[in-house]
């Protein structure tokens, strides 16, 4: 790993195109992986290098990784093994890693397309916008497609503003969106690798309750493949619709909150004060009487993002689910 990061360091010297690590997680990711990386090598930004973390797949996948390991230039792919705890500690595992060095970092899925600009844009917004010692988060929508890339919808359009009081209650964009700055990075090592459910809910909990920029792009730039095999989807449809109720209903959503608040709570000495505030009540009013949910939810001004959304948020938390 050493001798690699040498070579990075050498290649981001001689150009002043920023290099880009892709962090990609696989796992029995056989079937539509080599579409993936053809996509990655059709980005017009084309200074990129791959991190590549499997998790133990048992199909063709390491040899597909293999193949375009000697297609491509030296030091272009790296191969390692993940950690074997599920998608989100395997992605952790490489954005927490100090051997990683670049000047921006993408989280990258096995089974999806990306459009050929969607480094350039992304990289391009954080450019024109970022100060280089804020932490920044570029993420946004998705095309739905199915199995044969056929269009088959769009993720939600989100309209508030990205926020602490709205990333407790929500996660508004998939890890596979998301691109971030060497100070998110920085950020991101420091906490390392906590249990929580997804790291992408995660990065925009931890990026915004330090007051880091969330940037929201509202234009897709990656084809979201929808297909059995996938571990996380689209949420559009009916069945979809009806299963996060039912979700819901069961606890999940109140369970995930606990992992996140507890992992919260060990960076709470990182966040700004008043999102400190907001945290504090969060916790109390998750076990507070009726009464007094509704009035400590009102005062934390926790939202979500659509009307469907909102109303999952008050059934939680009229029956204490939330």
């Amino acid at each position: 790993m050493t001798d690699f990061i040498e070579k990075k360091s050498n290649l981001s010297s001689v150009s002043d195109i920023p290099l880009v690590a892709i962090l990609l997680c696989t796992y029995n990711g056989a079937r539509f992986l080599a579409e993936q990386l053809d996509s990655l090598e059709s980005q017009t930004h084309q200074n990129w290098i791959v991190f590549a973390s499997d998790d133990g797949s048992t199909d063709q996948t390491l040899e597909i990784l293999q193949q375009y390991q000697a297609k491509w230039s030296s030091g272009k792919l790296t191969i390692r093994s993940g950690p074997q705890k599920g998608f989100c500690q395997n992605f952790l595992s490489l954005a927490c890693d100090p051997q990683i060095k670049a000047d921006y970092y993408a989280f990258c899925d096995q089974d999806d397309v990306w459009l050929p600009s969607k480094l350039e844009v992304a990289l391009t917004n954080i450019i024109t916008n970022q100060s280089a010692e804020v932490p920044y988060l570029y993420c946004g929508r998705t095309k739905y497609v199915t199995e044969n890339l056929k269009p088959c919808g769009v993720s939600p359009l989100f309209v508030f503003p990205p926020s602490f009081r709205n990333a407790l209650v929500q996660s508004i964009a998939g890890g596979n969106t998301m691109v971030f700055n060497q100070s998110a990075k920085d950020l991101i090592e420091k906490v390392g690798a906590v249990d929580v459910p997804s790291h992408d809910w995660w990065l925009y909990q931890l990026i915004s309750g330090v007051e880091g920029v969330v940037f929201y792009d509202n234009v897709p730039q990656l084809l979201y493949r929808q297909h059995e095999f996938a571990l996380v989807g689209g949420n559009n449809s009916f069945p979809a619709k009806m299963e996060r109720i039912w979700m819901l209903l069961r606890g999940r959503f109140q369970g995930w909150n606990t992992q996140n608040i507890e992992a919260l709570k060990q960076v709470n000495h990182l966040l700004v004060r008043n999102n400190k505030d907001t945290l504090k009540m969060f916790v109390l009013l998750r076990e507070a009487r009726l009464i007094d949910r509704i009035r400590l939810m009102q005062v934390c001004g926790l939202y979500r993002q659509t009307r469907r959304g909102t109303f999952s948020l008050v059934l939680a938390e009229l029956i204490k689910k939330i």
